[in-house]
């Protein structure tokens, strides 16, 4: 049987060094319940057509749920889910799969009377990819026990039934409707294996929202200055709220609708919906902001649902378009696809909110709009400019992602939701561990973890509270974050995985050396990850990550032979901005401190305006002090050396006293003698060319450096050592 894949989207070498993945992905295993009794009772040429229209049904299935078929064994289906792009909603699209394969073979004869019965397994864990399997097809595309765990499980599903792992009924709560079962024994795994069935999709709850809002003043602010403004001026705006997964967008859409109720005086009629992912049917969002509209909850029969219509539309509309628009609105709220009727209830249903607006203001808010179909943004900006061109009191707020690439009619005003500082997290974590009943004291262990992001703050203490270790990255986090991952291109998917390896700040040279590229290649990824918002540039120059979670998926991607040469790549890779010290100088000092250091002089000699005159001072001894040196005032000099030593303080650690910062330097200064030569330091003839060697000379008015200063500054013009010694105020040499 042919393999048949059906994710087409192609995986170019050029754009993807990385050839290979370890990725959470998640496992469908299907299989026709009594299959030998069956073929031995048929004709080769039926068992042939029911093989094929067997295949055609799945495949199709799996097609729709974005499922990749690795294989076909006998009269079993592999596929896989998240093999190489993941949403984060890769185990709801195969429980949704699976239960679709059984309803759709369940409705259609195979081949005369004969109808098919199949168990469906799904398994959620890890695995290592071949990316280019994945697209062009063949076995072997993923290789793990999450494999054999889902072909167990299929084998505890009754005929028509899907059997769950644990961790594919973690990922699918509140999602999907699950009926827990015993525990099953597994060859070779001790304890049992715990299964769960699959009983249907259900409609998604309402987030809690009972908790303090903590470090969104100014955001909130800012979207209430922006809807405010488009009411009252009449002028419509598009407002977008923009933040990674977990920054706590629902919550601050929540937030708004409860402090913004009036404008001037004049109530504001908000209507508010969220996009589920994947719904079944693509104007379903449509639908909802029909029913916040009416006031019709699900489940309210057919006379009900009318009543509330007419209602709701009678002030709106005149009695004769009341009668006309009412069945419209009635079929798109029972099937709200992309029919041409469901189209032309969505028209009415747009009519009606601009009639709305034009009576009172009117708030459109749209939750998660990148999970929406296209049909979604196509009403939302006929709406949009039909109440432009109107001139009425209307806003579109839509939430999602940074990703989001729909383009907003208009000039769309963007508030983008930053993380949270670290007093503002601590506070949250603390009310979080109060309310689970855990010990706050692990506020100090989650805080490097949470990145700064309320909704991971959430998930790690939910994992506390179920048993989990502090600091083991919880299964939701892990999805969010891969499917971050797996939003980017190739090229900044490449860097942001190598530049897990590194240790510390991320530099472009280190990045382009760890993958093998030509200098420079990483400086635009590196530049497209920071604007994703994945990355935040370093003053002192370089990146770090956004969030600690990142670095940790992005590097458990990369298989451990490939991660281990990266890892000596990076240890082989000279630091840009390390420089070889002085034979004297204290060797416990921070690494970081030669390139705080370093760049802090070449500041100083820069805005000291350095001349060439040195020869004439006559401070430094021997022509090659003279040569190419720049002088600087003294002042100058010991000003920078002063705010030098705050920086020097705070990268240091803790000494055994409490206090913070580098130990005092204990070099001797030894002051010449008649007897004795002002002390030579070696020559390095490794320093890095094109560098100008700064010598600090006496301003008018100064006090005349003491001998051993001086002699401090000879020896360093002398000796051609960089970085050279600062004068700190109190006369010694400070080795830079």
């Amino acid at each position: 049987m042919t393999t048949t894949i059906v994710d087409a989207q192609p995986t170019s070498g050029t754009h993807w060094p990385v050839p290979e993945e370890r990725r959470t992905v998640t496992v469908l295993f299907a299989d026709i319940v009594g299959s030998t009794a069956l073929v031995d009772r048929l004709d080769p040429e039926d068992v042939r057509a029911l093989q094929r229209a067997y295949f055609d049904t799945v495949a199709a299935v799996l097609h729709r749920w974005h499922g990749v078929v690795e294989k076909y064994v006998g009269d079993a289906v592999m596929a896989l889910f998240g093999a190489r792009h993941s949403d984060g909603f890769d185990a709801y699209r195969a429980v949704r799969a699976g239960l679709e394969i059984q309803a759709a073979l369940d409705r259609r004869p195979m081949v005369g009377d004969v109808r098919l019965r199949v168990r469906v397994g799904v398994a959620t864990g890890e695995v290592v990819v071949d990316l280019g399997g994945a697209v062009s097809g063949g076995h072997g595309v993923a290789s793990g026990a999450v494999i054999t765990t889902a072909a167990r499980l299929q084998e505890y599903a009754p005929p028509g039934a899907v059997a769950l792992c644990a961790t594919t009924a973690r990922a699918t709560a509140g999602l999907i409707a699950q009926r827990p079962l015993a525990p099953v024994p597994v060859a070779g795994r001790v304890p049992p294996m715990p299964v769960w069935h699959a009983v249907g999709p259900v409609r998604a709850g309402t987030d809690r929202h009972d908790g303090p809002l903590i470090g969104r003043r100014r955001e909130l602010a800012t979207l209430t200055d922006q809807v405010s403004r488009a009411i009252r001026e009449h002028r419509p705006r598009w407002v977008s709220l923009v933040g990674p997964s977990g920054s706590g967008r629902s919550r601050l859409l929540h937030e708004l609708t409860r402090a913004l109720h009036t404008v001037d005086g004049r109530a504001v009629h908000w209507c508010v919906v969220s996009c589920p992912p994947y719904p079944d049917q693509v104007l379903a969002p449509v639908a909802e902001l029909l029913r916040g509209l009416a006031g019709i909850r699900h489940g309210d029969g057919p006379a009900l649902v009318r009543d509330r219509l007419v209602t709701a539309l009678t002030p709106l509309l005149p009695p004769a378009g009341v009668v006309e628009a009412v069945p419209a609105l009635q079929r798109l709220l029972a099937t709200p696809d992309g029919s041409t009727e469901a189209l032309a209830g969505a028209a009415i249903c747009r009519d009606a909110l601009l009639r709305l607006a034009a009576v009172r203001p009117l708030i459109v808010a749209v939750d998660d709009v990148d999970r929406a179909a296209p049909e979604v943004s196509r009403f939302l900006h006929a709406l949009f400019t039909a109440a432009t061109t109107r001139g009425l009191p209307l806003a579109v707020l839509t939430v999602h992602q940074p990703q989001w690439a729909d383009t907003r009619p208009g000039p769309a005003r963007r508030v983008a939701i930053r993380p949270l500082a670290t007093v503002q997290s601590g506070r949250l974590l603390r009310h979080l561990l109060t309310r689970a009943g855990q010990p706050v004291a692990l506020v100090d262990r989650l805080l490097p973890l949470v990145g700064g992001r309320p909704g991971h703050a959430a998930a790690y203490v939910a994992s506390v509270a179920a048993g989990a270790d502090p600091v083991a990255l919880p299964e939701a986090v892990r999805r969010a974050v891969g499917a971050e991952l797996d939003h980017l291109d190739g090229e900044r998917r490449a860097v942001l995985m190598a530049a897990g390896v590194l240790g510390g700040v991320i530099c472009g040279a280190t990045v382009d050396r760890v993958l093998g590229w030509r200098s420079g290649r990483s400086t635009p990824a590196l530049h497209g990850l920071v604007t994703a918002g994945l990355l935040l540039p370093r003053r002192a120059g370089g990146y770090a990550f956004a969030a600690p979670a990142l670095r940790q998926v992005a590097t458990e991607r990369l298989p451990r032979a490939l991660r281990a040469v990266f890892a000596r790549r990076a240890a082989d890779a000279p630091h840009p901005d390390a420089v070889r010290q002085p034979a004297a100088q204290p060797a416990a000092l921070p690494a970081a401190l030669p390139a705080v250091r370093g760049a802090a002089v070449r500041g100083a000699a820069v805005r000291a305006g350095a001349v060439g005159a040195d020869r004439a001072a006559g401070v430094g001894v021997g022509g090659s002090a003279a040569r190419g040196g720049a002088v600087v005032r003294l002042d100058a000099a010991r000003a920078r050396a002063g705010r030098l030593d705050a920086v020097f303080a705070a990268l240091g650690p803790a000494r055994p006293d409490g206090s913070t910062g580098p130990a005092p330097l204990r070099r001797r200064v030894s002051t010449p003698t008649m007897a004795t030569r002002p002390a030579v330091q070696t020559v390095d003839n490794n320093a890095p060319p094109g560098f100008r060697r700064l010598r600090a000379v006496a301003s008018a008015g100064d006090v005349p450096p003491t001998p051993g200063a001086a002699s401090s500054v000879r020896s360093s013009s002398a000796g051609g050592h960089w970085p050279p010694p600062l004068i700190r105020p109190d006369g010694l040499a400070a080795s830079a």
